[in-house]
């Protein structure tokens, strides 16, 4: 599979897991949503590293997890870190967000993404890449102004902030990505691997202080859109991680064209739960394509 194709496949799970989210949290708690869902994505690569000690056949090559070094672990603790940073504010931000609002503003990370590999990695898109990039991102910005029309004023609103402050993080987590995956070597396997079993052992303790009412919080209801959140998310990333190993993708294309999953968190925004100014936004529903379209001809 192509880096692009791949970018693609990864693109339409994102977009189921974000409408999994936006299911999972609407009026429940995040606290234990975001623990339970990572402990899910962590027992699935728990069992497939045991069965690969026991019987190495077994398991395809492709979900072979190697062992580490104390460093490589360090450095799979700080992709975890800068994860849970970023989900924690992104969750609470879209359980008071509609997710045809929230999705465009995460949406916007590829803006951060496409500076830090300019800036950082050195990577140079062609002219039409570039334009394809710009038109994508423009068209999340008009998406994002259209629903503003449901009454939310974004530089009074808190959680505009703080999915702006998770997209901010999403983005550096997408330049650590490629770090790890192209200049260190390391597999989507042993990447996605090892950084769900350390954000499920960082949302322990915020897991128990929730049970333990440390705090004030809310309710927590199961929901079986929990387990679609972590499968979604373990089929996104794997294709994803898998598009940056490939030397000749661009980090910053990666990233543009896996924001199509906009278009999903967009159509089921409107659908499943009912959201207003479908139609206001479409056109910058158009651009999105018209952006992704002009990346791919790039």
């Amino acid at each position: 599979m192509s880096w692009i194709l791949a970018s693609l496949v990864s693109a339409v799970f994102l977009g189921c897991y974000d409408l999994c989210i936006k299911h999972s949290v609407r009026e429940n708690a995040v606290l234990p949503v975001l623990f339970l869902a990572n402990v899910c994505s962590a027992l699935v690569w728990l069992t497939l590293m045991a069965a690969a000690a026991v019987a190495p056949d077994l398991v395809p090559s492709t979900f072979a997890v190697p062992s580490l070094t104390g460093l490589q672990h360090l450095q799979m603790l700080l992709k975890s870190v800068i994860v849970a940073s970023s989900w924690c504010c992104s969750y609470f931000a879209v359980k008071h967000l509609p997710v045809s609002l929230a999705a465009p503003i995460r949406a916007t990370g590829p803006v951060w993404t496409l500076v830090g590999a300019l800036l950082v990695l050195g990577e140079r898109p062609t002219w039409l890449e570039m334009l394809g990039v710009v038109v994508t991102l423009a068209s999340f910005l008009g998406l994002s102004l259209a629903g503003a029309r449901e009454g939310i004023v974004f530089h009074r609103n808190k959680w505009i902030w703080w999915m702006c402050a998770g997209t901010l993080l999403g983005g550096v987590s997408g330049l650590y990505d490629k770090f790890l995956l192209g200049r260190e070597g390391f597999t989507a396997a042993t990447v996605q691997a090892w950084f769900s079993i350390y954000l499920a052992l960082l949302f322990l303790p915020l897991a128990l202080g929730w049970k333990l009412r440390l705090w004030t919080r809310n309710e927590f209801h199961w929901r079986w859109s929990i387990l679609g959140v972590s499968f979604a998310l373990l089929l996104a990333d794997f294709v994803y991680f898998s598009a940056l190993r490939d030397p000749d993708a661009l980090v910053s294309l990666v990233s543009s064209l896996r924001r199509g999953s906009i278009l999903i968190a967009f159509a089921g925004g409107i659908l499943l739960f009912k959201e207003k100014h479908g139609r206001q936004k479409l056109p910058a529903v158009i651009g999105v394509l018209i952006g992704i379209v002009l990346t791919l001809v790039g």
